[in-house]
Order: structure tokens, then C-alpha cells, then sequence
């Protein structure tokens, strides 16, 4: 019995390193796979800009990736909005970070090669994730109201669900390049408070304390809720109660009262419920109103 268990051991660890050369060798193939559809893409690149050197003269930089056509065919067996849709789906799965070239390619059942036809590296993949997560914070047109207020709500609620919805952008917020939709949407905030009639710097002002809220209430929302998915730490718990035994936090031993415990739960639960974020938006939309030069026309 002992010979076969030993025997049986020796081929456990034997398939198990077979099955990690395997893991490497597929991993090496994938590599090379990935580094042969750079070379593709960068020998499209050089194929489509030659007919460009002319604009070089406006100087020395690499267009984005909106200003360069989609590969060209009367059936073109993908687009990038679904290339941008597949990566922003595993994104949203998994996690940015098990985003790649191979994984998109794999969710489209195409090539990792294919893929550098429509796409020539990561950060455009990035770029066109963004521009698919900003076109998501746009408001229908048709929805769009003629009251500034309204329409700020309107703007700061869609773009609150979108990063709660996808809350892995926080995480590659700026990576990206600028895009269509991020544009759209600047485009939406300005015509939303043109009925103001401010200048200039006081419109920027306006919209950027808006976007400050939403932007800090959703990274917080976002960590909120990992933190309460995941607990605290029995070590971090000790940590709180060590400290507040000690005497030197009287104002946090009057606020959390003496079961710290329970004082936590409450505390998450507070921050978990509904209404809050509209509550917070519409008294810092109070403030802006109430310090207004006049009173916006009807």
C-alpha cells in the first residue's frame, strides 16, 4: 500500500508539472500571438499612413484612434463598439485587470491577430472602454429638460448609476484619451445650465462642483460597499477598540456611544440607504441657486 501511495504521489507531481509546462507553453504561445498582432497592426499602421505624411507638418503626433477608419469590408465581422462592449463585460465580471487583447478576442470567438486590425494596442482598448462607459452617463436627447436644475439631476443621476454599474473605472480613470462621448457629455452639462446666462469661469465652476460630488459620492459609494461586502478585519476592529478605550477620541466615544460593534453596523447601513446621494445633490443644487448673481428665468 505504501509503494502505491508513493507511486501514486510520484504521478500526481509528475502531471502536475506536465500540466505547468503546458500552462507555459500555452502562456509563451500567447505572447508570441499577441507580439505577431502588434507587428500586424503596426504593419497596418504603416500601410494606412502612408497616404497621411502630409499631415505631419501640424506636428509630430499619433492621431486617435476616432480619427482612423474601421477595417474596411461590405461585412466586417466586428465594429469597435463590440470590441469596446466585450472588454467592458469581462471588466465588469472580473475585473480591469483581466482585460486583454486575448481575452476580447476570445469573448468575440475571433483571433487575438484579428483583433489589432480594429484595435492596435491596450490604451486604445482603454480609450474605447471609456468612451463606452461615457456614452452610458449621456441623457436621451429627447429626455434632456429645459430647466437647468432638472437637467443637472438628470445628468448627475445617469452619471452616478454608470460608475456604480461599472465601478472598475475608477480604477483606469484618465488612461484613456478623450472620445466622443465624453465630449457629448460636456456638451449636455453646458447646454443643461446655459439658461443661467453665466459667464464663462462661473459656468466651469457650476459644473465642476457638480461633477466634484457625483465623482467623490460614487468612488465612495463604490468603496463603501466592498468594505461592508468584505467586513472589517477582526485586527482592524481591535485596532478602533484600543484606541477609543484610551480616552484620547472623546468626540468619536460620544458619537459611536458604547457598543462600538453596533455603532459600525449602523454606520453601514446609514451610508447604504437609499436617497442619500439625491438628498446630498439637491443641497449642494440649493446652495448653487441660492448664491446665484439672479434668479434664472422660468
Amino acid at each position: 500500500m505504501e509503494k502505491l501511495e508513493r507511486a501514486e504521489a510520484r504521478v500526481r507531481e509528475r502531471s502536475e508539472q506536465a500540466q505547468e509546462k503546458i500552462a507555459r507553453a500555452l502562456e509563451g504561445v500567447a505572447d508570441a500571438e499577441d507580439k505577431a498582432g502588434e507587428m500586424v497592426a503596426r504593419a497596418i499602421e504603416r500601410a494606412q499612413g502612408a497616404g497621411d505624411r502630409e499631415s505631419a507638418a501640424f506636428g509630430e503626433f499619433e492621431p486617435l484612434i476616432w480619427f482612423r477608419d474601421e477595417p474596411a469590408s461590405r461585412r466586417p465581422a466586428h465594429t469597435r463598439a463590440d470590441i469596446a462592449r466585450a472588454a467592458v463585460e469581462i471588466a465588469d465580471a472580473e475585473g480591469f485587470d483581466a482585460v486583454s487583447m486575448r481575452r476580447v478576442a476570445q469573448r468575440l470567438g475571433a483571433g487575438t491577430m484579428t483583433l489589432y486590425h480594429y484595435v492596435r494596442n491596450k490604451d486604445e482598448l482603454i480609450t474605447l472602454m471609456s468612451d463606452a462607459v461615457m456614452a452610458e452617463v449621456l441623457v436621451p436627447e429627447d429626455e434632456l429638460a429645459a430647466d437647468w436644475r432638472t437637467a443637472v439631476t438628470q445628468i448627475a443621476t445617469h452619471t452616478r448609476a454608470t460608475f456604480a454599474a461599472h465601478h472598475w473605472i475608477f480604477e483606469r480613470m484618465g488612461d484613456g484619451r478623450p472620445g466622443p462621448s465624453g465630449m457629448r457629455h460636456f456638451e449636455q452639462s453646458l447646454r443643461a445650465v446655459a439658461p443661467l446666462g453665466l459667464g464663462r469661469n462661473e459656468t466651469f465652476e457650476l459644473i465642476g462642483l457638480i461633477d466634484d460630488y457625483v465623482f467623490g459620492y460614487s468612488l465612495r459609494e463604490v468603496q463603501e460597499r466592498e468594505e461592508h461586502e468584505r467586513g472589517w478585519p477582526p485586527e482592524v476592529l481591535d485596532f478602533f477598540k484600543r484606541e477609543l478605550a484610551s480616552g484620547k477620541y472623546p468626540s468619536i466615544n460620544d458619537f459611536s456611544g458604547e457598543d462600538i460593534d453596533s455603532s459600525f453596523e449602523a454606520i453601514f447601513e446609514f451610508l447604504s440607504q437609499p436617497g442619500r446621494f439625491e438628498r446630498g445633490l439637491n443641497r449642494l443644487l440649493d446652495g448653487i441657486e441660492a448664491n446665484l448673481p439672479t434668479k434664472p428665468p422660468k
